[in-house]
């Protein structure tokens, strides 16, 4: 069997770049400055934080302060108010932190893959402006139900508590509307990005299936699956510490708020307790979001293994002896996306993320004069053995995991 032809590599910088996608990448940019996660500069850092500090703290501890009626404790519990304060400051502060350091060290390009869209770049721009602007809808929505929420509640509350005159009224309603509407903002978007990177990174694995329905070489599909568990290692390294201190600043802030509701001697209604509810709200949208492109990833990992299986099956069923080759030769395959090239691992001490490729040494002469039964039958043991998925410093989330979590919270 004469062997393939190998390509070379298409870079990224010579693929032909696209102006609505670029266009869309910029307007992306400039909406992650707006909520302070782009942080490049000191002076950029500076006023982020400044801003936040301000419409996140300050502005609702004087909105407490001010609101508060010292005849209407049975409509106010205000350690109840100081918490969910504080939970939501946390929340949001974790979001800003980790979002904006992930941009400052690997950009927006690189965090959503873009440069890595080795071979049907025209088909992954386009759905690579879909998953976009779905991000744009999802979090516009999420964010409006919730500020719908927000707005009834404190128009119940000034209505009952109103003490002074309206205008005052009107000014801390303000207040608390722009300052809520920040903090959500600046914490759900940090869910809705990681949402979007699943996304992202889910177009690849679906492209893996049509990838097998080409003829081409075995080693080409499993470079590429190397570089699909290259991306997946990346994202878990990523986004690990958000995802994990989110989730346990999220349950903390949970259990604290029913002790505080049940040790509370009062009575909770919609007036004093609604911030409660609306901030439960929030957390769980914002954590539900983060499970679902985590689960969503690792389901299409471990499809893998069951694709891969598949098309061995077809492919030995349809031939008529052991044989039977999958694999053209060098004329046909000669502008194939998928490229073959040295396999090598690319360490660095600054960033543990496994390396861009695995090592592999090979015996051509060997390989060479394997059957290619033998071949697809090697690669479908490698790819049920390195299933993988997303984890969070060694633990898996995925669908079953998930499945477990909600069984054992409603017993």
């Amino acid at each position: 069997m004469a062997p393939s032809k190998q390509v070379p590599l298409i870079e990224p910088h010579l693929i032909e770049s696209d102006p609505q996608l670029e266009k869309s990448l910029k307007t992306f940019e400039n909406f992650l400055a707006l909520i302070g996660f782009r942080q490049c500069t000191v002076l950029g850092t500076a006023l982020s934080w400044l801003v936040f500090v301000l419409l996140v703290v300050a502005l609702p501890l004087l909105s407490i302060q001010f609101s508060y009626c010292s005849n209407c404790e049975k409509y106010e519990v205000k350690s109840l108010e100081l918490e969910i304060l504080v939970s939501q400051t946390v929340v949001s502060a974790i979001s800003l932190l980790s979002i904006s350091h992930i941009l400052r060290k690997y950009g927006v390009r690189k965090m959503l893959f873009v440069d890595y869209c080795h071979g049907h770049f025209a088909q992954f721009r386009h759905l690579y402006l879909q998953k976009i602007r779905a991000f744009y809808r999802l979090l516009a929505s999420w964010v409006f139900i919730c500020l719908i929420l927000k707005v009834a509640r404190e128009i119940t509350r000034a209505v009952y508590l109103h003490h002074d005159s309206w205008w005052r009224s009107a000014l801390m309603l303000l207040a608390c509307i722009v300052s809520y509407t920040y903090v959500t903002l600046v914490f759900l978007a940090g869910c809705a990005l990681f949402h979007l990177v699943g996304n992202l990174l889910v177009i690849h694995f679906e492209n893996y299936g049509k990838l097998l329905e080409r003829d081409l070489d075995v080693s080409v599909y499993i470079e590429e699956h190397i570089r699909l568990t290259s991306y997946l290692s990346k994202i878990s390294h990523r986004f690990r510490v958000f995802l994990l201190l989110e989730f346990l600043v999220v349950t903390v802030s949970q259990f604290f708020a029913l002790l505080q509701t049940l040790g509370n001697l009062g009575i909770i209604n919609f007036i004093n307790g609604g911030d409660f509810a609306v901030l439960s709200i929030v957390q769980l949208v914002g954590i539900l979001l983060c499970l679902n492109a985590a689960g969503k990833i690792s389901h299409r990992a471990q499809g893998l293994g069951s694709i891969a299986s598949r098309w061995h099956a077809l492919i030995t069923c349809k031939s008529n002896d052991g044989s039977f080759s999958a694999v053209s030769d060098s004329g046909g395959n000669s502008d194939v996306p998928y490229p073959v090239r040295p396999l090598s691992m690319h360490y660095s001490e600054s960033d543990l993320e496994s390396g861009d490729y695995a090592q592999l040494s090979m015996n051509l002469q060997l390989t060479a004069s394997m059957s290619s039964y033998q071949k697809r039958q090697a690669f479908v043991t490698y790819v049920q053995s390195n299933t993988g998925g997303f984890t969070i410093f060694g633990w898996m989330i995925d669908r079953m995991h998930i499945t477990t979590i909600s069984s054992s919270s409603f017993h």
